[in-house]
């Protein structure tokens, strides 16, 4: 029984951990991606700058800096089917960004960017789903608390 509790309480630290850096990513990359300046994009976009682009790179920051707000503080909830969505959520949003960037690459113009972003990109989905599916997706039980019932108080 004592043993049993320690794998959960390690698990729930790893997850809390895997949160905190996810979070800490997000709301730095978000920044820099909100703040980007044009001369940036214009080398990136190969000297051709694209403010449509740009609009939607900060669009996309202003996303990662609210889902690191998000993260951070889901680490305090104790709720095991709402931490099992948010692993879910993630797993599935990594595999889909992955996805995208991997047509990317192979469609359009291939570069060293695209690959580490499809290799963080899938790290992230490995993390979040190892959480989510290993061991037949009975680790669930480890982020429940006794006293959980499942039902929202309205």
């Amino acid at each position: 029984l004592f043993a049993n509790r320690v794998i959960m309480n390690n698990a729930r630290q790893q997850l809390d951990r895997l949160f905190a850096y996810d979070a800490t990513a997000s709301v730095v990359f978000g920044t820099l991606s909100l703040l980007a300046p044009h001369g940036i994009l214009t080398r990136l976009g190969g000297g051709f700058y694209n403010h449509d682009v740009h609009e939607l790179l900060r669009l996309y920051g202003c996303l990662r800096i609210a889902c690191g707000w998000i993260l951070w503080n889901v680490r305090r909830v104790d709720d095991g089917a709402f931490r099992k969505s948010i692993c879910e959520a993630l797993f599935f949003c990594y595999v889909v960004q992955a996805l995208a960037v991997m047509r990317a690459q192979t469609t359009d113009r291939h570069t060293f960017w695209n690959w580490l972003a499809i290799f963080i990109l899938l790290l992230l989905a490995s993390a979040y789903g190892s959480f989510r599916f290993r061991k037949g997706g009975s680790l669930i039980k480890v982020y429940m608390l006794p006293s959980s019932t499942g039902v929202a108080d309205i």
